[in-house]
């Protein structure tokens, strides 16, 4: 090959590639997959894609439920952008690579004795995609990744990159933290990280109905809460997570709390957890009728139990049985209220929903198109097997989430579009006013998010 050929000839040349989301749902077929290596790569490729009028989309893991992230012209992929640039260990401030994976991000901070404040569930993401979409973990007195976010690189059509911070040309700085890939392909991200700890986790079962009666109380009371109902049942399997520094005793009842065994640890999470649950969702989806006992039999063999394990260990489980989820970012005390709503709605369709509802919560930040911007939230995730329809449950529980004023998470599924949005984000129009300036071509969107931010494309 001839070493000397150009980056954009390395980009026309590209391997063809089909892309699939994680659900399996999304498909797109873009002419041009690449995965740069370099920040001059990309921008050779970024360069190239807007000479040719086309189209460029930066891709994950492709955990997103909608097609966010799904190109027709050019997809990039930024696995071959990964790691850190910089640490500040005196502030607590590190800068990554954008396409760094939230999966290996523990093992890179642990030689700094470092740790991100929050995660979610999952950690396959990839950090840029992760903070794009406003991921969330659970917590009331934490926000969401974006609101860890303290510095940009954003790259335009230009190929040339932006360095935004607080200091550094602070309103776009404010409104890209989340900006779903419209503004430019984020290259690096710095977050504010926190000294590593330990989590002290509780799983305990509790009533359905006594739970929601003192459900924000029993928030605002965690570090960390969170709970899954399956439908059809009584009882709810809440978690509480407590923050603790590595060798200390956790307080009162936790001070006996010990470090679990990790193949423990795996077998319940892989065996258990992703075990039955797949023979539970793949029986119910061929015998619907059996998914109401199959709930309440699964809920009645859950045990209590308490484990200490480093954060990350602790937040993150394995989702090894695939699904399509919607969720909404609710006002913070209308949660309870609309859980309740979807339960009747359930049996009032007389729907069989194998999968559980999952209710987490987090601080207001100050993003501008965060799902938790300006109020403290509740989060409401529906979900439904690979093999079963969701289009009813998910329009019907959208209905109850909407009308509570809730906003739909930007990488779940969900029908809101330009029409609907104004009115749920205050700054919704500087930020299209900001997507215009900078991309006045709309070559980093998609026809999905075209229907977000109302852009017609000439």
């Amino acid at each position: 090959m001839n070493r000397g050929r150009s980056t954009q000839a390395r980009a026309r040349t590209a391997q063809r590639r089909a892309f699939r989301n994680w659900a399996g749902h999304v498909h797109a077929h873009p002419h041009t997959f690449s995965g740069p290596a370099s920040a001059e790569e990309l921008s050779g490729i970024v360069t190239a894609a807007a000479a040719a009028g086309d189209r460029l989309r930066v891709v994950g893991a492709g955990h997103s439920f909608t097609p966010v992230a799904a190109g027709d012209d050019v997809m990039v992929s930024l696995d071959g952008l990964s790691g850190i640039v910089a640490v500040d260990e005196a502030a607590g401030r590190v800068r990554f690579h954008a396409g760094t994976r939230l999966r290996d991000i523990p093992a890179l901070l642990a030689p700094f004795g470092l740790a991100l404040e929050n995660q979610g569930d999952v950690n396959p993401q990839a950090l840029a995609g992760a903070i794009s979409t406003s991921t969330h973990g659970t917590g009331i007195g934490f926000t969401g990744f974006a609101g860890t976010v303290t510095g940009l690189s954003l790259m335009g059509p230009d190929g040339e990159v932006r360095e935004l911070s607080a200091e550094a040309e602070p309103e776009i700085f404010d409104l890209a933290r989340v900006s779903l890939g419209v503004l430019g392909v984020i290259t690096e991200v710095e977050l504010q990280c926190v000294p590593a700890f330990d989590l002290i986790a509780e799983e305990k079962v509790a009533g359905f109905d006594e739970l929601l009666d003192g459900l924000t109380e029993r928030m605002r009371g965690a570090d960390h809460f969170e709970f899954y109902w399956f439908p059809h049942t009584d009882s709810v399997l809440t978690k509480t997570n407590t923050r603790v520094e590595p060798g200390q005793a956790g307080p009162g009842h936790l001070a006996e709390a010990g470090v679990r065994n990790r193949w423990l640890n795996l077998l319940d999470k892989e065996v258990v957890e992703n075990g039955a649950l797949r023979l539970a969702v793949e029986l119910g989806a061929k015998v619907p009728a059996v998914v109401p006992s199959i709930n309440r039999i699964a809920q009645s063999v859950v045990a209590d139990r308490t484990y200490r394990a480093p954060g990350h260990d602790v937040f993150v489980t394995p989702r090894r049985v695939r699904f399509n989820e919607m969720e909404y970012a609710l006002p913070f005390d209308s949660g309870p209220e609309a859980i309740r709503e979807i339960r009747d709605v359930i049996e009032a369709k007389g729907w069989a929903i194998s999968f559980p509802l999952e209710v987490r919560c987090a601080a207001a930040d100050d993003v501008p198109l965060s799902t938790a911007s300006g109020r403290e939230t509740m989060y409401i995730a529906v979900h439904r097997f690979i093999k079963e329809d969701f289009a009813e449950y998910f329009r019907v529980v959208e209905e109850i989430l909407c009308r509570h004023g809730g906003r739909p998470h930007w990488g779940k599924i969900h029908t809101r579009t330009a029409s609907d949005l104004p009115e749920l984000y205050p700054r919704f129009a500087d930020f299209c006013d900001l997507r215009a300036r900078l991309d006045p071509e709309a070559m980093f969107g998609n026809r999905f998010t075209d229907s977000l931010f109302g852009v017609t494309r000439r």
